[in-house]
């Protein structure tokens, strides 16, 4: 399989991590608003904290199923 080193969008030239993490830090502040809304964010010590990790999270999924 052939693994892209870029990601061509309407002429312009993208890193494949770059798209990754966009959708990473996406899909943290949807996950985030949920966990707010149903007050889930208070089992967490440090809430900040969990969203970064909640980030790179998400970001590795995304990276792993579209370009890996």
């Amino acid at each position: 399989m052939l693994i892209p080193s870029e990601v061509n969008m309407g002429g312009v030239f993208f890193p494949p991590l770059l798209l990754a993490g966009s959708l990473g830090l996406v899909s943290t502040f949807l996950l985030t608003r949920l966990m707010n809304r149903y007050r889930l964010s208070r089992f967490f010590a440090s809430p900040p904290t969990a969203f970064f990790s909640f980030v790179i999270i998400f970001t590795v999924i995304f990276d792993v199923i579209l370009f890996g």
